[in-house]
């Protein structure tokens, strides 16, 4: 029953590889705690049992949001046990996850990625090179770890980037002359080695990444750079978000180029530009400046 409900996230709902396997292990979890190893098992689920996991993982140390991420898969397995007509009663529509603190979006400050600097980081071979343009890559898309490993080298012209993103949805990230340049300096370097993948970012043996190959590097760089706390590929993508409303993005244009379904997964940014503009009005109005 379980591999079907993974078929539906992967082939209906079009979930990435990345979510099908959080929510089948949040599932398999519940299914531990709660002893559920057969259809009538699940049938017999309610409301107080759920709430019991949800006080469970709390009173183990568990955040608020890991645990609203766990109840969300829970909310969907039920769903779907209810659209295939194996439940009479969803047992998660009396259920409210625990409300967290709203955390601000960590970001790299934009003189601490200058070019100069990140230049003097990478060697000129291969990896280097590659690394350099994943650093690039992230800092001036915002794409997401994911659609950076599956890029395609067919997606990209002089003008833009395709990137394939959650659910299948593709959408279009223009780019620089000097980012496209980095690109065709890469190439040539991937030419040279005869490697001949489709996708644009390879290890020398011309095999495809793997995200923790990626987010070691990455940590790497943004620690020698930045003494931000959290050091990963996403706050590459904070960092793209913040700095393009800073510097005068709109919100609906900002949220095409991250690929959100929504407004208000962009409208997070907003606080920290806020924090910009707080910054310029005092040090640019006279009466600000005079208080």
């Amino acid at each position: 029953m379980l591999q079907e409900f993974e078929n539906y996230l992967r082939q209906e709902k079009r979930y990435s590889a990345h979510t099908c396997l959080a929510y089948m292990q949040d599932l398999q979890q519940f299914s531990v705690y709660a002893n559920c190893s057969t259809l009538a098992d699940w049938q017999e689920q309610n409301s107080a049992i759920i709430r019991g996991w949800m006080v469970a993982m709390l009173e183990n140390g568990m955040s608020k949001r890991s645990v609203n991420r766990k109840l969300a898969a829970l909310r969907t397995f039920f769903k779907w046990l209810r659209k295939e007509g194996k439940l009479n009663e969803n047992p998660m529509t009396r259920i409210q996850g625990p409300k967290g603190e709203k955390r601000l979006p960590i970001f790299v400050k934009e003189a601490e990625l200058d070019v100069q600097k990140l230049n003097a980081l990478f060697p000129t071979d291969f990896e280097g090179l590659r690394n350099q343009l994943i650093i690039e890559l992230f800092y001036q898309t915002g794409m997401r770890l994911t659609e950076l490993i599956e890029l395609k080298e067919a997606a990209i012209n002089s003008q833009h980037i395709k990137v394939l993103g959650k659910r299948n949805k593709e959408r279009l990230i223009p780019i620089s002359t000097e980012l496209y340049q980095k690109i065709n300096h890469y190439r040539s370097a991937k030419s040279a080695l005869g490697l001949t993948h489709p996708n644009l970012l390879l290890r020398p043996n011309g095999k495809a990444l793997y995200p923790q190959l990626v987010y070691r590097m990455v940590k790497v760089v943004i620690g020698t750079l930045s003494g931000v706390e959290k050091r990963s590929p996403h706050v590459l993508r904070h960092t793209f978000a913040t700095h393009m409303l800073n510097n005068g993005a709109g919100l609906e244009t900002l949220k095409d180029l991250l690929g959100h379904a929504n407004l208000s997964a962009t409208q997070v940014y907003t606080h920290n530009s806020f924090a910009q503009l707080r910054k310029a009005y005092g040090s640019a109005h006279p009466r600000a400046v005079k208080s």
